[in-house]
């Protein structure tokens, strides 16, 4: 497995999740082409360009919504 050290957690899981999400949209704007025979070369070059467009954009925002998000939620009181 990597070695990756644990203080880098966020940019791994930064690049996995822009990583699944620009590849899954890539398919869902590629499903037209299904019938056509070029939906997987399509969909590839498509993802690659998306994630390559994208892993930036979420590294550097991925910091700012956590803190959004805990500006947004409270903890709730213990039992």
């Amino acid at each position: 497995m990597f070695a990756i050290p644990r203080r880098y957690s966020h940019f791994v899981f930064g690049v996995i999740q822009s990583g699944l999400t620009s590849l899954m949209a890539a398919g869902i704007a590629s499903f037209s082409l299904l019938g056509s025979g070029t939906f997987v070369s399509n969909w590839l070059v498509s993802w690659l360009v998306s994630w390559a467009m994208m892993m930036p954009i979420v590294l550097l925002a991925a910091p700012a919504i956590r803190s959004i998000s805990l500006i947004l939620t409270r903890d709730e009181p213990a039992s």
